[in-house]
């Protein structure tokens, strides 16, 4: 089965994703975190330098857009077909309160005309094959069929699915019956996103032997950078290699110009994830995530690397 990378806003950018591949791999494609321009079809610098070609050698990458007008895709998208790219993955399933309340990502499906006619305009002159990441509902996953009528109108590329609706942000159970539901209704591949935390999740889940034609990857790769290694029968993470890859992600930020905070900053967002690799960890954890100057943080993750605390069997679940 295929495996992707979730786009994880503020984490899985190029520095990650060049890193990620070099030292762990796994995964077929990364999907970059949206881009999210204005009405006019601007946006942010950064956002361009994270898709650049340049940026993303020797990786698969499908950039992503967060719009709720067509007309701001379509400028964006003839903008990547010039990079080169040959698909563009439209956000309809971000749950975040700021986002919904633009009526973007999830907040798309609160207008189900509206979702159909912005949809209608992009794939009508879309100069890039178009792929969805949706939500399956705003209130309950039972919305679903419905949205799914939409959606089955559109020569989609592939249907990625977080089995959730957005009042589960990712607190609730995933609805696997109402995702294996779709499976044999769509006439493209549809892929699975939703709680792969361990080799073993999609047996837990139910979806091994199931005609899924992937699985994304996004809180349990993140937490467990060698997830993906694993799930296809490699070794899994040892602590070695967690510490090389946190070194090498730190002077990756130095160098590509962030300041010693900026720096932690960024890695403190991985921790939130990475932290469950070492239970019993609180005074070691709480001395890293508190560190206000690099010194200081340096200090702290290599107490917590050498600690003896971690464990390649525990994995996130929140």
């Amino acid at each position: 089965m295929k495996l992707s990378f979730a786009p994880m806003e503020g984490i899985s950018t190029y520095i990650y994703r060049s890193i990620h591949a070099r030292l762990f791999g796994g995964v077929e494609e990364y999907f970059a975190p949206f881009i999210a321009p204005d009405g006019s079809g601007s946006f942010k610098a950064s956002a361009l330098r994270d898709v650049l070609p340049e940026n993303n050698r020797e990786i698969k990458l499908v950039p992503q857009l967060l719009v709720n007008r067509p007309e701001p895709f379509i400028h964006v998208a003839g903008e990547l077909a010039a990079l080169g790219y040959n698909e563009v993955n439209l956000n309809i399933g971000c749950p975040s309160s700021t986002v919904v309340a633009k009526h973007k990502g999830s907040g798309m499906l609160l207008d189900m005309e509206g979702l159909d006619a912005c949809l209608n305009e992009i794939f009508s002159r879309s100069p890039l094959a178009v792929s969805i990441k949706t939500r399956m509902g705003v209130e309950s996953t039972e919305e679903f069929p419905a949205i799914l009528e939409i959606y089955r109108k559109y020569p989609l590329k592939r249907l990625i699915v977080h089995a959730r609706a957005r009042s589960g942000m990712y607190r609730s159970p995933v609805d696997i019956p109402g995702f294996l539901a779709c499976l044999g209704v769509c006439s493209w591949p549809v892929w699975y996103n939703g709680d792969i935390f361990s080799p073993s999740s999609p047996i837990e889940l139910g979806l091994q032997g199931n005609i899924t034609a992937g699985l994304m990857l996004g809180r349990g790769a993140v937490a467990d950078p060698a997830l993906p290694r694993a799930m296809k029968g490699g070794a899994a993470l040892s602590v070695r290699e967690l510490e090389n890859f946190h070194d090498a992600l730190l002077s990756a930020y130095l160098e590509a110009g962030y300041d010693g905070r900026a720096a932690m900053a960024r890695l403190k967002e991985l921790w939130f994830y990475m932290l469950c690799k070492f239970p019993d960890s609180r005074r070691e954890s709480k001395a890293l995530l508190k560190s206000q100057s690099l010194p200081d943080y340096r200090a702290a993750a290599s107490a917590l690397f050498h600690s003896g605390k971690f464990s390649s069997e525990s994995s996130f679940s929140q």
